[in-house]
């Protein structure tokens, strides 16, 4: 393959991406009130959120099931050949259907709806066309219609599907948001997965234990200062002794130099917060992150029983996001 064949690739692919980009960006622009509506209706749902859909909008369908299966929404996937075939014999009531169909007349879905409606199902329908057959049979339509597919001939779905997926994905992060899911809820039901098994781990099993920036508390706030920079981390542990007796952050030098004040060469312990919030090393990681996100902090000190000061720990590490390089606070 030539140099140029290689090169007509890689632009193709970029045309591809400009391509569904752009619907992307339409279906942002044209998000309306119904979008609200479908979420408020999906988090008021008694039973299972049922998605459907044929071929390539099944595929995106079963996506859609999965994430919100895994983020607090029971869902399950059903397919519309099937569900003419018996398994229309799971859907209740309660359960609220979310049908999807580009161009919202496939004529297999569309033969189900009426029925899944005369079980007092609700129906939210994700489609281009709003006065499409499966528009009309639907109570709320969120409209997914994009400039045009990435398709070279406009035939394969492509730009739609894209569209239909970020839709999905829009609803269910809504819905993660208003029952609160967090990250305990999401180690109950990815107990296999890499976020779940590190919120598993114990605090001493993740923390820093070389070069944390810590000083005497009797130390000059100075010299303080240098630790806490080189550090990195925005946050700097005074001792007494080896036990911790207060922080220094750099939210608090800042609303220090803005009081007047901030003086150089005063001991750190008396403008450090004594007394901080810390954990210890036996604590799981999933505790010290609802700690860090209930308080809206990124690092704590880790100290034992004794408090002693043991390590620190950052969010990042709980998350997964690569340990920190803290710096030599040894060095002049």
């Amino acid at each position: 393959m030539t140099e140029k064949q290689l090169s007509d690739f890689i632009k193709r692919g970029k045309e591809v991406f400009k391509i569904e980009e752009k619907g992307l960006a339409s279906i942002r622009e044209s998000l309306d009130l119904n979008f609200a509506k479908a979420a408020e209706m999906l988090s008021a749902c008694k039973g299972r959120v049922i998605i459907t859909g044929l071929g390539k909008s099944g595929l995106v369908g079963r996506k859609i099931a999965a994430t919100m299966s895994s983020t607090g929404t029971p869902s399950f996937f059903l397919h519309p050949v099937e569900g003419a075939h018996g398994d229309l014999g799971m859907v209740r009531a309660e359960d609220v259907v979310i049908s999807i169909s580009n161009s919202g007349e496939t004529d297999e879905l569309n033969a189900l709806l009426p029925a899944i409606r005369s079980f007092g199902t609700k129906i939210i329908s994700i489609t281009s066309d709003m006065e499409s057959t499966m528009g009309r049979l639907s109570d709320i339509v969120i409209k997914t219609k994009v400039p045009c597919e990435a398709c070279s001939h406009g035939l394969a779905p492509t730009s739609s599907t894209t569209a239909a997926l970020a839709m999905g994905d829009a609803l269910a992060v809504c819905l993660m948001d208003h029952k609160g899911f967090d990250s305990h809820d999401f180690k109950k039901f990815h107990p296999g997965g890499s976020l779940g098994r590190r919120l598993t781990l114990c605090i001493s099993e993740l923390m820093h234990t070389d070069n944390i920036p810590a000083a005497p508390q009797n130390t000059a706030l100075s010299e303080a200062l240098t630790v806490l920079d080189k550090g990195g981390l925005g946050l700097v542990a005074l001792l007494d002794g080896n036990r911790l007796s207060g922080v220094i952050t750099d939210g608090d030098v800042r609303r220090l130099v803005c009081s007047g004040n901030f003086s150089s060469e005063i001991p750190a312990r008396e403008v450090m917060i004594e007394n901080p919030l810390r954990i210890t090393p036996e604590m799981s990681a999933a505790q010290a992150l609802d700690i860090m996100e209930s308080k809206e902090i990124t690092v704590l000190p880790v100290v034992d029983e004794e408090g002693t000061l043991s390590g620190m720990i950052h969010l990042h590490d709980l998350l997964g996001k690569g340990r920190l390089k803290f710096a030599d606070n040894t060095r002049s």
